[in-house]
């Protein structure tokens, strides 16, 4: 039974096509394949899917770049000049930026400075004023962190003390004690412990004490 002939135009279906090209392709390399064996022939395929796959054949008895070469020297062409020459454009541009970030990494460091002019040195001036304000207000900014930092440190470390209001209510606060008989300004903290005396009389009525004792 002969079989049907096939319409020539895109398969729709994302799977059908993918199909297709999979057994089309492995049809192509092989009559490829044949024509490299029965002819002597150097044959190279490209081929490109629709996912952007790439598949390739190439004669075992060449490369796909001695095939290029054979290419260009039969017609006569150059197929990587121009190539060559946009590669050659960029290397140039490269080389100019490079060129004047070396220059001005020289003038911020006082080198190559005779060949500036008067707005050119002042416009320098300005920038390294700016740049020397940034490092500064960020040593600053380093310095009050520490400092900060070191008070925190200090205050959790340090004992606490406490002295009693007009009320009677304890609360913390720091005591100084000074050496009657010794040196005045040897001046040292105190601490005071609270001690509770139920049921004193004073007078007729009667109250808890509460005295604090220096430790």
């Amino acid at each position: 039974m002969a079989r049907g002939k096939i319409q020539i135009k895109r398969i729709e279906n994302v799977t059908n096509r993918q199909v297709t090209y999979s057994k089309r392709r492995n049809g192509l390399f092989k009559k490829a394949n044949e024509l490299t064996v029965l002819c002597d022939a150097k044959v190279s395929l490209l081929m490109v899917s629709s996912s952007g796959k790439l598949h390739e054949f190439i004669s075992p008895s060449t490369t796909t770049k001695q095939v290029y070469d054979e290419y260009q020297k039969l017609l006569g062409i150059d197929l990587w000049k121009s190539h060559y020459e946009t590669m050659q454009e960029n290397l140039k541009k490269l080389k100019e930026i490079n060129k004047s970030l070396r220059r001005q990494i020289s003038h911020r460091v006082g080198e190559c400075l005779n060949d500036l002019r008067f707005a050119e040195l002042h416009s320098l001036e300005k920038e390294m004023e700016s740049a020397v304000e940034v490092v500064r207000n960020r040593k600053l900014k380093l310095i009050s962190n520490q400092i900060d930092t070191k008070r925190k440190k200090d205050a959790m470390e340090e004992p606490h003390y406490g002295l009693v209001d007009d009320g009677g209510d304890y609360y913390d606060s720091a005591v100084i004690g000074y050496s009657a008989n010794e040196d005045p300004h040897n001046v040292f903290p105190l601490r005071l412990q609270p001690s509770h005396h139920p049921n004193l009389h004073r007078g007729g009525g009667s109250s808890d004490l509460t005295t604090y004792s220096l430790l």
